[in-house]
């Protein structure tokens, strides 16, 4: 009977290594061949669910600051969560994993345990078992892989060993394709704001320029719409100027009050303000519009000229997303730049409208002169006369003022050929 027992034993055991070879090459295949970050996080959560045979499975990445957790992908439950749910460093079981760089395996009752924490978006407190292991890469905690059964579960040292050999074996590929899609975000990011910058000095039209710059925002952003509002200084009113989106009842979205909205806050309070999820933000005006569009968080951000806003540009994304220092930054250069484009183009309308209106003031002059000599009228009756025959044939004074010119030239012409001189 021992032999017996014995020969199964390592039977059992072999059993066991075979299936953990076979799946750490599975895994190892399957995430070599892409540095798809989404596409890695998705192969990972599905191989533990086939592992673990768990009924829900939510992996969390540590964010860029390191000081919280973010859902990054999951099976079966709250898909349109991803990227929403948080978790502090060290807050939950899930926090606290990663902070203790160990795991937690819980057979039943998993939420009466004292570090649970109940997310209202998340029904984790209907699992009865509960599994979570830290993810990790040159020593280094990098996420969280939580499986969960509804049922209680009693997990064998093999499963256990298993799970937590494959979050070690996953950890180098989740940090080579953050790596990669950061330095893709980069390459887009160096190469917008060159864009942008060429834009901005080019002699393009302002309509023109602004219009290149939310459709390169959008591009670098990944944004389901990106759009400059600019500020009306006489209505206080914030205008669309230019936008990407194809949408008309976007475009056609009417003026707001610049204390009326989440672009004028950030007009008068002249800072960036991030809105995780539009839908949802009691001082968004259009949140009817935002759930039809299929809007969802919210990246608002000014445009600066000598500390002065003259309005900001907004970028949407479709699906929640956590905006970085980084991206504040990279937008805020953007706006600056268009801000700048804005103020220039303004200052050279400005000086032609004086040109113009000098050029105006001395035809004037010349008109009142000629009226002056041949009608024998005073200066104030010669402007009045010029001012009244404006309103009557609905002319510039301009052209009222060309007209007397060029009239008093035929006269004069045919004066000359009447006197043979």
């Amino acid at each position: 009977m021992t032999a017996k027992r014995t020969v199964s034993q390592l039977e059992q055991a072999l059993r066991e290594k075979t299936r953990e070879v076979d799946v750490l090459h599975r895994i190892s295949e399957s995430i070599s061949n892409t540095l798809d970050l989404e596409a890695v996080l998705r192969h990972i959560v599905d191989m533990v669910v086939e592992v673990t045979k768990a009924d829900a499975c939510l992996l969390y990445l540590l964010s860029d600051n390191r000081d919280e957790l973010i859902l990054r992908a999951s099976k079966n439950p709250h898909p349109k969560l991803i990227g929403r749910i948080t978790i502090g460093w060290g807050e939950g079981i899930t926090g606290w994993v990663a902070r203790e760089r160990t795991r937690v395996v819980i057979p039943n009752s998993a939420s009466d345990d004292p570090r649970f924490k109940f997310f209202h978006n998340l029904p984790e407190d209907r699992y009865q078992a509960f599994v979570s292991v830290p993810i990790t890469t040159k020593q280094e905690v990098v996420g969280v892989i939580n499986a969960q059964h509804k049922r209680p579960r009693r997990y064998r040292p093999d499963e256990l060993a298993l799970l937590s050999t494959i979050a070690t074996q996953v950890g180098g590929a989740i940090e080579n394709a953050r790596l990669y899609d950061q330095m893709t975000r980069k390459a887009l990011q160096l190469e917008t704001l060159s864009q942008v910058s060429e834009t901005v000095s080019s002699n393009r039209l302002i309509e023109d320029v602004l219009q290149l710059i939310v459709t390169m925002t959008a591009q670098m952003m990944g944004s389901k719409i990106c759009s400059i509002i600019l500020l009306d200084q006489a209505t206080g009113e914030l205008r669309i100027a230019a936008t990407q989106s194809l949408s008309e009842q976007y475009r056609r979205k009417p003026n707001v009050k610049i204390g009326q909205s989440i672009s004028g806050r950030a007009v008068q309070e002249r800072r960036p303000i991030i809105v995780p999820d539009v839908t949802t933000e009691s001082t968004y005006v259009y949140p009817d519009m935002a759930a039809k569009e299929g809007l969802c968080s919210l990246l608002c951000v000014p445009m600066l000229v000598r500390e002065k806003a003259i309005g900001v540009i907004n970028t949407y994304t479709s699906k929640p997303r956590t905006f970085t220092t980084e991206d504040v930054k990279l937008m805020q250069a953007i706006a600056n730049q268009a801000a700048i484009s804005i103020e220039h183009t303004t200052l050279l309308e400005k000086s032609f409208e004086m040109q113009e209106a000098l050029q105006v003031r001395k035809l004037l002059d010349r008109a009142k002169g000629y009226l002056m000599r041949s009608k024998r009228l005073s200066e104030d009756e010669a402007f009045k006369l010029i001012q009244r025959q404006s309103m009557d044939l609905r002319k510039s004074m301009r052209e009222i003022a060309e007209a007397i010119l060029l009239a008093g030239e035929i006269e004069e012409r045919a004066d000359k050929k009447r006197t043979g001189s």
